[in-house]
């Protein structure tokens, strides 16, 4: 398997939440930028620079989205921290990452409706995909992987299995 450090979508990831961040700062309290348009300008970014094809910009994008709209609906929904929606402890995520995640996810608290219209409300995660830190489950045998930084996500180690979802099957979303 290919290490984060040096798979081009994992780093395209981290970049666009870079810019996702950037672009927040920048708006503060003020005028708020969507996370949608923000993440969309981070994606004609990755392109216009020729880090990424469209096609690799737009997966990278989608990515970013799902992750921060379940980790915002997460946050609106329950009164529960940003690490209840990680499922394991905090200290163990790389601090710039968590910074930035942090960050996104709790302004996306407020808009996570908006990206719900593309989104289902509990998307799939497929082997192959890109994901940020948090917890999936193995759509088949509900096995968890824990991701600590931006990853590929892989096959499950248990089952073989290449379809997850966020929220365990037997315990669904209730906070």
């Amino acid at each position: 398997m290919t290490s984060p450090a040096t798979d081009k979508l994992v780093q395209a990831y981290n970049q666009m939440m870079e810019r996702i961040r950037l672009a927040l700062e920048e708006a503060g309290s003020k005028a708020l930028p969507s996370i949608r348009h923000s993440v969309d300008k981070a994606r004609e970014t990755a392109v216009e620079l020729e880090e990424l094809t469209h096609d690799e910009a737009e997966k990278v994008a989608y990515y970013l989205k799902r992750d921060v709209q379940d980790a915002g609906q997460h946050l609106a929904e329950t009164s529960h921290e940003l690490g209840d929606w990680l499922r394991f402890d905090i200290d163990r995520i790389e601090d710039r990452l968590l910074e930035l995640f942090s960050l996104v996810a709790d302004r996306t608290a407020i808009e996570w409706l908006e990206l719900q219209e593309e989104l289902d409300k509990d998307p799939p995660y497929h082997s192959g995909e890109v994901t940020g830190p948090g917890t999936l489950y193995c759509s088949s045998c509900n096995e968890s992987l824990h991701f600590h930084h931006t990853v590929r996500i892989p096959d499950c180690p248990k089952c073989g299995n290449g379809t997850f979802r966020r929220w365990p099957v037997e315990t669904g979303k209730s906070g």
